[in-house]
């Protein structure tokens, strides 16, 4: 309010903030989806992980810095679930806050963290994530002449930095509009935090409503061992809260121990050929929403009428039934386009033209399709997955397999295994079906 466009300024700020971290999130999944985390990006993988899990943390130390009613709610929060780490959690608490909640140096002590400490090591890695996409290219969907030794595509000057600063601008553009016209986290509505209030409807921003609904909904347990209380209703969500979010960074290098592939690839993957890996994607995405629902379940009960116990039971429930469904289902809507796409190699794209036989029947013409659209649709490759191999030496002793390996086979046949691919069209049967022997469609 003392500088001239100085709240103008603040929201661009807040929704550029919220932009960012979808941002990130949204390129993630397109690299995750796509299969662009293989060998030689695994370490690029980190990196874009860790920026978003620093973005995460910028965002929490920044919209708890203006001290208001809302900002030290969530401080609170934080402090709570700091206080339920078992044995050390009063230490940390203390040697966060300087005393006793709300002490006088957390404040001081987030600004530099949020301002320089944070944005410093972000900017570094930005920096090392770009030189790795310099040096490594920039993988490409399959297509005809695009192949794992060869790159097609713009060259970086002028056309890729054209594009990149024009795109630019129009972000810059569409928050400084949002900043104008759409208010976020009035402070002025909520007044001076005071550790004996807590406002009503307090949501964290969105890429941390998941961590809130954990706890929201977990049963309030708690145990008294040897004079320590242990608030299990707080501790075990807040230890999922990273659980959840290590394993999107670690799965780059859960599936390369899965299939043993150590090539280069420089091919993107359809979703649907990998139709596991987009289950597990969608999976995580649905166990995402439905904390977000539980982190707001208050919010949804006032706004759309219902009982919180409702939400709330539904949410317990959701956590472990909608992933599972929407893992079934995303898997099955692969299988379903991988069929129909070994159906258009073999009889061509439907027309809609109907046409009637001299016996009396009607069919449906089909168009065959370009060498193109033939190269794109079977152009990636069904390894078989691996196995343990024979149990019995050339010598006819038993060999003794390890636990992890046993493990490694059928995470490999139930990710790459017939029950997860349609085989592609054989040559054979491309050629047997276009030859004018076969039946027509």
């Amino acid at each position: 309010f003392d500088v001239r466009g100085g709240l103008l300024i603040r929201q661009i700020h807040h929704w550029a903030a919220l932009v960012f971290i979808t941002g990130m999130l949204v390129h993630m999944m397109r690299v995750f989806f796509t299969g662009a985390f293989r060998k030689p990006r695994e370490l690029n993988w980190v990196f874009g992980w860790t920026l978003l899990m620093l973005g995460i943390i910028t965002g929490l130390t920044g919209y708890s810095l203006p001290d208001d009613l809302l900002s030290g709610t969530g401080i609170r929060f934080a402090q709570g679930a700091i206080l339920s780490v078992p044995i050390v959690g009063t230490y940390l608490s203390f040697f966060l806050f300087g005393g006793e909640f709300p002490g006088e140096d957390i404040i001081s002590r987030l600004y530099p963290v949020h301002i320089l400490l944070l944005p410093g090591i972000m900017l570094a890695l930005v920096t090392a994530h770009l030189i790795l996409v310099f040096y490594h290219k920039h993988t490409q969907f399959p297509g005809p002449g695009r192949k794992e030794r060869s790159v097609v595509g713009m060259p970086f000057l002028p056309v890729y930095m054209a594009k990149a600063g024009g795109f630019f601008f129009l972000v810059f553009g569409v928050l400084t509009v949002m900043g104008a016209i759409a208010q976020i986290n009035p402070v002025w509505a909520f007044g001076p935090y005071r550790p004996d209030l807590v406002t009503t409807g307090a949501q964290p921003d969105w890429y941390l409503g998941f961590s809130e609904g954990l706890i929201r909904v977990m049963p309030g347990w708690e145990i008294n061992l040897w004079g320590y209380t242990l608030v299990l209703g707080v501790f075990i969500p807040f230890s999922l809260f990273p659980l959840i979010l290590l394993a999107l960074g670690l799965y780059p290098f859960i599936e390369a121990w899965i299939t043993g592939d150590r090539r280069e690839h420089h091919i993107l993957d359809r979703p649907r050929n990998v139709p596991v890996r987009t289950g597990l994607g969608v999976a995580w995405l649905t166990l995402y929403a439905v904390l977000l629902i539980g982190g707001g379940n208050d919010i949804v009960a006032t706004h759309l009428h219902l009982s919180i116990n409702v939400i709330t039971w539904f949410v317990r429930i959701g956590v472990f039934v909608l992933p599972v469904v929407a893992f079934i289902v995303t898997k099955k809507i692969c299988m379903g386009l991988q069929r129909r796409d070994r159906a258009k190699v073999l009889h061509g794209r439907e027309t809609g033209t109907i046409k009637r036989l001299p016996n009396g029947e009607y069919i449906e013409t089909h168009e065959p399709l370009s060498q193109g659209e033939l190269f794109t649709l079977t152009q990636h490759e069904q390894r078989p997955p691996y196995e343990m191999g024979p149990r019995v030496d050339a010598g006819g002793v038993r060999r003794k397999v390890k636990r992890s390996e046993r493990l490694r086979a059928r995470l490999a046949k139930a990710m790459f295994g017939p029950d997860a691919r349609i085989e592609k069209p054989t040559v054979e049967e491309y050629r047997e079906i276009t030859s004018g022997d076969h039946q027509p469609h």
